[in-house]
């Protein structure tokens, strides 16, 4: 490419990190589009450059120089398949939520519920803010060139980098609900376990108290030299235990 680029230009170019940008010259324009990449089924980012001058230029970043592309319709099938890509990924996150959501629904929650949810959650919130950028660098990039492009290839196109963003958007709102729930469920699990305990705690209170009694190494207790003091003492707290057993069994025909 024979084309003497702005040496500000060139440094956004060659930056990984690069935003999402459009940025027009009287002799060229520079398009910086920063989207997600779908790789293994991992979501990872990559930043694409293309310089439009008399032809298309993308920039290599693993030979380090542009490579010609061709023409707007090159641009677009190059941009389309990865779109799509995406558009496949995010088809594959809902198809996960719903899995869970239906699990959750089954009381079929397990360690790795929140793990799983994580994960989807930093994918989809990934790849919604780097859609929202490219959404406003893309539509740049069509209002300046629209009478060269192929109107409804790129409307077609235009279509998907938003329906990626929306589809991604419904999905973070899907699994805030989803989350949602899940602390209910867990919550009520939580306290489940906490009124058992409380119960456990009840019934062992006045045996607690009784043996502590009988347990002191003091002289004078009373039943010492009975023969049938433990069947006494037993009888006792079997009576003592009823309220306590009577207010556990009110207590859990309330619940």
């Amino acid at each position: 490419m024979k084309l003497e680029l702005n040496r500000y230009l060139i440094d956004d170019i060659k930056n990984r990190d690069h935003p999402s940008d459009f940025e027009p010259t009287d002799s060229y324009s520079v398009l910086i589009l920063r989207l997600p990449y779908i790789k293994d089924d991992r979501v990872e980012i990559v930043s694409y450059a293309f310089v439009i001058a008399d032809k298309i230029y993308r920039y290599s970043r693993s030979r380090g120089e542009f490579v010609e592309l061709g023409g707007f319709d090159e641009l677009h099938d190059y941009l389309d398949l990865r779109v799509d890509r995406i558009l496949a990924k995010i088809s594959r996150l809902h198809v996960q939520i719903n899995k869970m959501e239906d699990r959750l629904y089954d009381e079929q929650i397990d360690g790795d519920f929140a793990k799983e949810w994580l994960a989807i959650k930093k994918d989809l919130s990934l790849i919604e803010r780097l859609m929202a950028h490219s959404i406003i660098a893309f539509g740049r990039f069509v209002k300046h060139y629209r009478p060269q492009l192929d109107e409804l290839a790129y409307r077609d196109l235009d279509e998907h980098l938003h329906r990626a963003h929306s589809f991604a958007k419904s999905g973070l709102e899907k699994l805030d609900n989803l989350f949602s729930f899940y602390k209910i469920r867990v919550d009520e699990r939580s306290n489940r376990i906490m009124f058992i305990l409380t119960i456990i705690s009840a019934i062992f209170l006045p045996l607690t108290l009784v043996t502590g009694f009988f347990g002191m190494n003091t002289g004078g207790l009373p039943l010492t030299e009975d023969p049938h003091g433990t069947l006494k003492v037993s009888l006792w707290v079997a009576l003592f235990e009823l309220p306590f057993i009577g207010w556990i069994w009110y207590m859990m025909r309330r619940s």
